[in-house]
């Protein structure tokens, strides 16, 4: 057993209520003669810090390891698929997460296609309604059409649930759009697609890159960007200053000296960074992973993701967890599943009830294989 903190010897017998609320983690000779015995890895309800659950229906539709810029081109060009198909697949991806034990999701809109599901969902939502603004002329405009989208969120999916504006990426928000950002979400929890990819550097350094391919679908012929000399980073981040926190997700090729530098004026400015991996994606479009090692140098705070459909074979937080154990067989598998559980919950301002065995808590019971290789809701 793993109670969110720790692993447990064999000896532990988890208590609960019919309900799912924690009442005690027992020793079995005070646990009494009715204990269910399961073979695997007994964990709290898993959380997926990362996904875009409106793109299922691409599942299967962009290949593997086209590089992120290709990818960027294909989910933007493809479109017209039926509606229907659509909502098809955003329910069977959200039942498939739930069944998987996925306990709450931060999920990622453009659009409010996912809502309906989500509302009758038993899994807890954070939705990022995620603004896409290139230009300053366009930041209003583009900012009241993504309020329009917060709105239906906030109507449909009230508390425990949570919605927020937040910025896609630092290659799709100008300047302007970053400042009307941090205004609308003082003190709340955003997130921000961050450095996938060294073109998001040289745009900001140089101008130029291989994001001006992504830039032309959108009849914008030159980086509509200010050219700092600075990493994406090291441009963008000082927007935020009212005490966000922040996400900070993927991180493929973030350097040891960015980390450095966003701890420090997170640090100096009342900010909170989390940083989400999501490695199978990462694997999926780039065949490249982070350099996972150096995040724990700096003690920053891990949590994972999936990210969605058009960038992964599954939405497991399991396999998230096995690739990260295969890949850095240094890293301790104590430390991984903390990612997957109380680190989430604690990231996302629900670990009151999830992420973790503990007395008055309901944060759901998964069982993972003892390979790693899938996880089932028990409870």
């Amino acid at each position: 057993m793993f109670d969110g903190y720790k692993l447990l010897r064999d000896d532990n017998v988890l208590v609960t209520t019919p309900g799912g609320e924690i009442v005690a983690i027992v020793a079995a000779d005070e646990a009494g003669a009715d204990i269910e015995e399961l073979e695997g890895l007994l964990v709290p309800g898993l959380i997926n810090c990362h996904c875009h659950l409106e793109l299922s229906h691409l599942k299967n539709v962009i290949p593997p390891h086209t590089g992120l810029v290709e990818f960027l081109c294909s989910v933007v060009t493809k479109r017209g698929f039926a509606a229907g198909l659509i909502q098809e697949e955003i329910e069977k991806a959200a039942k498939e997460m739930y069944n998987n034990g996925i306990a709450a999701v931060g999920d990622i809109c453009n659009t409010a296609d996912a809502v309906k599901v989500k509302s009758e969902s038993p899994i807890r939502w954070q939705s990022f309604i995620e603004v896409l603004s290139f230009t300053d002329a366009k930041a209003m405009e583009n900012m009241a059409h993504y309020k329009t989208v917060l709105d239906t969120h906030n109507k449909m999916l009230p508390a425990p649930n949570s919605n927020v504006l937040t910025p896609h990426a630092p290659y799709s928000i100008s300047p302007e759009t970053f400042d009307l950002l941090n205004m609308a979400t003082e003190g709340k929890i955003i997130s921000i697609h961050n450095q996938e990819h060294p073109a998001e550097d040289e745009l900001y350094k140089t101008g130029g890159g291989d994001y001006l391919k992504l830039f032309k679908i959108f009849g914008v012929e030159k980086s509509p960007f200010p050219i700092t000399g600075k990493s994406s980073i090291r441009s963008y981040l000082p927007h935020f200053k009212n005490g966000q926190t922040i996400f900070l997700i993927h991180n493929t090729y973030m350097p040891q000296q960015d980390i450095a530098f966003a701890n420090n004026y997170a640090n100096e400015n009342g900010l909170k960074l989390v940083y989400c991996l999501c490695p199978n994606a990462n694997l999926y479009i780039e065949n490249k992973l982070p350099d996972v090692e150096k995040f724990i140098e700096f003690n920053c705070h891990m949590v994972l993701g999936t990210d969605s459909y058009s960038s992964n074979w599954q939405l497991s937080i399991a396999r998230e967890i096995q690739t990260l154990h295969h890949r850095f067989p240094s890293i301790e598998l104590e430390t991984i599943l903390q990612w997957a559980t109380s680190n989430g919950a604690k990231a996302l301002r629900w670990d009151n009830e999830l992420g973790s065995f503990e007395k008055g808590k309901k944060p759901g019971v998964t069982l993972l294989a003892n390979d790693l290789s899938s996880s089932v809701r028990i409870i």
